[in-house]
C-alpha cells in the first residue's frame, strides 16, 4: 500500500508520480526530491487547467504559478508553504551538489502527502472518493531498497528533467488545436466546479503537522540566504531579563543570526501557523533588548509564523513583510547604517550626469521621501526629458550618502536594457553596470534587466545560497511602472525587499489608480512630475500636430477611461508583450481592413505628400510607421515598394524582432545621412529608440494602453536643431493617426495647419519649364534669355 493511494480514481497521472517519489524516497533520496517536484508540478497544472478560478500568470512555470494572486487565494497559506518546501527541495536535488539523503527526501514525501490530501479533498468526484478524515502518513509505507539498486546521478537526473520538459512542451503543442479535447476540458470544468463547492462545505479537519512545516520552512530559508545553523546558540539561545511573566526572567530565542564578530545581528521569533505572526512582535522586540543589554548592539527583528515573515528595524523603520531572511553581510551593512549613512540634502548632487533644475527637483524629492521613512517613489517625467539620467544621478548620491550598495534597474525590452547600460557605463562607470541579459554570472553594483530575466534569476541558487537574496538589492528602478507591470511581475517587488523608484511617462493626471495606490500615493499626486507640457514651455522638447487620415476605419464607439480596471488591465497586458499583437484581438472586419491595398495606398499616400520634408523638401522627413502584426508591417512594405519603385526598397524598412540585424537597420535609421527614411515597425520602436530626426509618427494600428499611447508619442518628442537647414530647427512633429487613437484616449491636439511649399527640386523644373517656353515663343530678348539662363544656373548651384 502506499500513502498516495486515495488519488487513484482523479489523479491517476499524478499518483505515479507521487509513488515514484515514494519509493525511491529511501534508496535514493535525490531521485525521490525530483520525482516530488514532479508529482507536485503536475498537481498545480492540473489546476490551473480545470479550476477556472485561476488565472495563468506571466509565464507556466511553477515558481510563477505558486506565487500568482488568483493561486495564493485559493490554496490555504500551510498547503502553499508545503508546496514551496517540495519545489525547493526537489530543485536542490537535481542542482545542488551538496548532500542530498534520507533527511531531505524523507520530510519532502511526507509534504507531499498532506498537499494531495488536500488537492483530492478539494476536487474530490465524490464525498466517497475523498481521502478518509484522520488519515495521517505513515513511513513504514516507504519502500526499503532492493539489494544492489544503483541512485541516479545529478547529471541523469538533469537530462530527464529536460526530456520531461520537452515531452510536455510537445503534448501542450499537440493538444493546443484538438477540438474534441477543448471540448472535454470545459464540460470537466463544469463538474470539477460543483465537486469544488460541495468541498467548500465541509470543515477541513485534517491535521497538515503545521510545526513541522513551519520549522522546515524557516530553516530552509535561512540556508538559502547563507545560514547553515549548525551551532548550538543558533537556535534556542537562553536570554535574561525578560518581563514578569518569564520564570525567572530567562527567555529563549528561537534563532539568533550572528556576525562574524560575534555579535547579534537579527533575532528570529517563530510562532505557531495558526497564529498571526504579530502576534511574536512584542516578544521578538524584548529578545532585542535583552541581547542589546548583554552585547551592546540591538539586533534587527524577524517575527515569523512560516509562511508570513516580518523585518523590524525598530531604530529607522516600521515592521515590514518579507519573503525571506538576509545573508550575513547584508544584516552587518543595515547595522552598520544605523550611523554610517548621511542625510541627502546635505550631499552634492552631480551635475556632470544631470544639470536641468528640473531633474536635480526629482531627486531632491525622491530624498526626501526616503528620509521620511517612506520606501516608494513615483516619477512622471515625460519622454525625452531625461527619466534614465535622473535616477543615474539619484543612484549616484544615495551611494556617496552611505544609502544604497546594489541598484536594480528593469525594463520590459532588451532594446531599453542595452540602452540603459550604456547610459550607466557613460556616467556612472565606477558602479561596474551589469547587463543581465548578456552578462551572465557577472557582478556589480548596478545591474539592468528585463522582467523575465530576473524572474528566471531570482530562483537561482549557487551553492544552496540564493544569488539574488531578498535583500541583495538597495534601490529598485521601474522603467515605465504601470499596471501590467505589476500584474505580470509583481512577485519581483515582493520578493525584493528594497527602495523602489517608478518612472513613467504617462501624464500625472492620466496615471491610474492601481499604479498611485503601489507606490502609497494620492491620485494625480506623484513624488515629482515634469510633464509633456512643461518640456515643451521650457524648450526641453517639441510638440506633437495632429493629422487627421480620412479612411474608413471606425473604432469601437468607446473610450479608455470608460472601460473597467479589469478590461483597462488586459489591454495593457497585451500591448506589453515583445513581438506581434495577436489578430485575435481584434474583428475580421478590422483585419480585412488593414490589409485591403486601397487602405494602406491611400495611407502611405497621405504621408508622402503630408509629411514633414528635409533636404529643401524634397526628402520625407524621418518616420516610424506602427503597424499591427508582422504580417501587417510586410504587407505595408510591399505596398510602399509597389507603388513607389523608385526609391529601389531603400526609402522604407522593416524593423522587427523576426528580422535579422535589426540593429543595424535602427543604426542607419538613427543616422541623418542614410536610409531609411520610414521605419515599419511592430513593436519594437515603440520604445526604446531615441531618433531625434524623427517628424512623422504613423499609427496605423489600435492602441490599447495609454501608458503605450505616451510612450509612441514620445518617439517624436526630441529636439533637432537645424533639421530643416541652418538656424531652421525642428519645431514640432505630426502624428497620421488612421485607428483614431487620439479620440480612443480623450487627447486634444492641435491640428498641423501647415501648408507644404515646393521642394527645391520641384522649384527648379518648374523655372527649367518657365525657361524653355520663353525660348521657344521667341518673345525675349537675347539678354532676356540670357538672364534667365543665369537665373536657371544659380538656382541649380544653390
Amino acid at each position: 500500500m502506499s500513502n498516495f493511494d486515495f488519488l487513484k480514481d482523479r489523479f491517476a497521472s499524478i499518483l505515479a508520480e507521487a509513488r515514484r517519489a515514494e519509493g525511491y524516497a529511501i534508496g535514493d533520496p535525490r531521485t525521490s526530491g525530483f520525482y516530488a517536484r514532479r508529482a507536485l508540478e503536475l498537481a498545480v497544472e492540473w489546476m490551473y487547467e480545470y479550476d477556472t478560478a485561476l488565472r495563468e500568470p506571466y509565464q507556466r512555470d511553477l515558481s510563477a504559478r505558486l506565487h500568482e494572486p488568483t493561486f495564493a487565494h485559493l490554496v490555504p497559506p500551510v498547503v502553499r508553504a508545503k508546496m514551496q518546501i517540495i519545489r525547493k527541495r526537489g530543485n536542490e536535488a537535481v542542482h545542488r551538489a551538496t548532500p542530498y539523503g534520507e533527511a531531505h527526501s524523507v520530510p519532502v514525501v511526507r509534504e507531499l502527502f498532506h498537499v494531495m490530501f488536500w488537492l483530492a479533498t478539494q476536487y474530490a468526484a465524490t464525498p466517497e472518493s475523498r481521502p478518509a478524515a484522520g488519515r495521517v502518513f505513515d513511513a513504514t509505507r516507504i519502500p526499503r531498497p532492493q539489494p544492489g539498486a544503483a541512485a541516479k546521478t545529478r547529471a541523469e537526473l538533469q537530462a530527464l528533467s529536460e526530456q520531461i520538459a520537452a515531452q510536455d512542451a510537445a503534448l501542450d503543442a499537440a493538444q493546443a488545436d484538438n477540438a474534441a479535447l477543448t471540448a472535454e476540458i470545459e464540460a470537466a470544468r463544469i463538474e470539477i466546479a460543483a465537486a469544488k463547492q460541495a468541498a467548500a462545505t465541509l470543515v477541513d479537519t485534517h491535521d497538515y503537522n503545521e510545526a513541522e512545516t513551519r520549522d522546515e520552512f524557516i530553516d530552509l530559508l535561512l540556508g538559502e540566504a547563507g545560514w547553515p545553523l549548525d551551532q548550538p546558540r543558533d537556535r534556542e539561545f537562553e536570554v535574561s531579563g525578560m518581563p514578569n511573566n518569564s520564570p525567572g526572567g530567562v527567555g529563549f530565542v528561537d534563532y539568533v543570526l550572528w556576525g562574524a564578530d560575534g555579535l547579534p545581528l537579527a533575532v528570529v521569533e517563530a510562532k505557531r501557523t495558526r497564529k498571526d505572526p504579530h502576534a511574536g512582535q512584542q516578544q521578538a522586540k524584548l529578545y532585542a533588548n535583552a541581547l542589546e543589554r548583554q552585547y551592546g548592539q540591538r539586533p534587527l527583528i524577524y517575527y515569523t509564523n512560516g509562511y508570513e515573515h516580518w523585518l523590524w528595524d525598530d531604530t529607522l523603520y516600521p515592521p515590514r513583510a518579507v519573503r525571506g531572511f538576509a545573508t550575513r553581510d547584508e544584516l552587518a551593512l543595515a547595522v552598520q547604517r544605523r550611523t554610517s549613512r548621511v542625510p541627502l540634502a546635505g550631499i552634492p548632487i552631480n551635475e556632470a550626469i544631470v544639470e536641468r533644475s528640473y531633474q536635480q527637483r526629482a531627486i531632491r524629492r525622491v530624498g526626501e521621501v526616503f528620509e521620511q521613512q517612506q520606501r516608494r517613489a513615483l516619477l512622471v517625467m515625460a519622454t525625452g526629458s531625461g527619466k534614465t539620467r535622473t535616477v543615474i544621478a539619484l543612484a549616484d548620491l544615495l551611494m556617496r550618502a552611505g544609502w544604497v550598495k546594489r541598484v536594480l534597474f528593469l525594463a520590459d525590452r532588451v532594446a531599453l536594457v542595452n540602452q540603459a547600460t550604456s547610459a550607466f557605463k557613460t556616467h556612472l562607470p565606477d558602479a561596474s553596470p551589469v547587463n543581465l541579459v548578456t552578462e551572465k554570472g557577472v557582478d556589480g553594483r548596478v545591474m539592468i534587466s528585463t522582467y523575465p530575466t530576473m524572474m528566471g534569476l531570482i530562483n537561482e541558487v549557487d551553492g544552496g545560497v540564493r544569488r539574488f537574496g531578498p535583500n541583495y538589492f538597495d534601490l529598485i528602478v521601474i522603467d515605465e511602472a504601470h499596471r501590467s507591470v505589476y500584474a505580470k511581475y509583481g512577485a519581483i517587488f515582493e520578493y525584493f525587499d528594497a527602495h523602489i523608484v517608478g518612472l513613467t511617462a504617462t501624464p500625472k493626471d492620466q496615471v491610474d489608480h492601481n499604479t498611485y495606490s503601489l507606490f502609497g500615493l494620492e491620485d494625480g499626486v506623484p513624488t515629482d512630475s515634469y510633464d509633456l507640457d512643461d518640456a515643451i514651455a521650457d524648450g526641453y522638447l517639441v510638440p506633437p500636430v495632429g493629422k487627421a487620415v480620412a479612411t474608413s476605419f471606425v473604432r469601437q464607439g468607446i473610450r479608455y477611461d470608460d472601460l473597467t480596471d479589469d478590461e483597462k488591465e488586459q489591454w495593457d497586458l497585451l500591448e506589453w508583450v515583445d513581438g506581434d499583437v495577436p489578430d485575435e484581438v481584434d474583428a475580421a472586419a478590422v483585419n480585412q481592413w488593414l490589409f485591403n491595398a486601397d487602405t494602406v495606398d491611400k495611407v502611405l499616400q497621405v504621408l508622402m505628400t503630408e509629411g514633414r520634408r528635409v533636404n529643401g523638401g524634397d526628402l520625407l522627413g524621418k518616420t516610424i510607421v506602427f503597424a499591427k502584426s508582422q504580417r501587417h508591417a510586410r504587407f505595408i512594405i510591399e505596398r510602399f515598394d509597389a507603388n513607389y519603385p523608385h526609391y529601389a526598397g531603400h526609402l522604407a524598412r522593416l524593423i522587427t524582432h523576426q528580422v535579422n540585424y535589426a540593429q543595424s537597420l535602427i543604426d542607419d535609421f538613427s543616422t541623418s545621412a542614410k536610409f531609411p527614411q520610414i521605419a515599419v515597425s511592430v513593436d519594437m520602436l515603440d520604445t526604446g529608440i531615441d531618433v531625434p530626426d524623427v517628424v512623422n509618427l504613423v499609427f496605423f494600428k489600435e492602441v490599447h494602453s495609454k501608458t503605450k499611447f505616451w510612450q509612441m508619442v514620445g518617439r517624436g518628442t526630441r529636439l533637432r536643431p537645424d533639421l530643416y537647414g541652418p538656424g531652421d530647427d525642428k519645431r514640432d512633429f505630426v502624428i497620421f493617426d488612421v485607428c483614431q487613437n487620439i479620440e480612443y484616449f480623450n487627447q486634444q491636439l492641435p491640428p498641423d495647419r501647415s501648408t507644404r511649399t515646393a521642394s527645391l527640386t520641384e522649384r527648379l523644373v518648374t523655372s527649367r519649364v518657365e525657361l524653355m517656353r520663353a525660348i521657344d515663343s521667341g518673345e525675349n530678348t537675347d539678354l532676356e534669355l540670357v538672364a534667365l539662363r543665369e537665373l536657371l544656373a544659380a538656382r541649380l548651384q544653390g
